[in-house]
């Protein structure tokens, strides 16, 4: 059974920074491409970053400021978030991208979520 678990979140001011973590069981992620998402209240979960074999890619509003990487020897994802805004405030999730199932942007290609991280900047 596949497993994720989100951490790192919390309460920050604007300007600060967060790591958020992403540990799996039942799966090795170095085998997959992992993304971050966020939902903050009354908006839809969008796409915020992917990590593959290839490289890393980001949504626009996060460029520059958010960093995804992971270890692979602890099986795990991280989402260095800095310079942290009040518009970043959501639930993070990390996800497994399923293979062939195309855009990297869309939740409908991903399975397996973990059960969120909440992220709270203030200003």
């Amino acid at each position: 059974q596949v497993q994720l678990v989100e951490s790192g979140g919390g309460l920050v001011q604007a300007g600060g920074s967060l790591r958020l973590s992403c540990a799996a069981s039942g799966r090795i992620l170095s085998m997959d491409a992992v993304g971050w998402f966020r939902q903050a209240p009354g908006k839809e979960r969008e796409f915020v970053a992917v990590i593959d074999w290839s490289g890393t890619d980001y949504v626009d509003s996060v460029k520059g400021r958010f960093t995804i990487s992971r270890d692979n020897a602890k099986n795990t994802v991280f989402l260095q978030m800095n310079s942290l805004k009040v518009e970043d405030t959501a639930v993070y999730y990390c996800t497994i991208h399923k293979k062939g199932s195309g855009s990297y942007f869309r939740e409908k290609s991903y399975d397996y979520w973990g059960q969120g991280t909440q992220v709270t900047v203030s200003s």
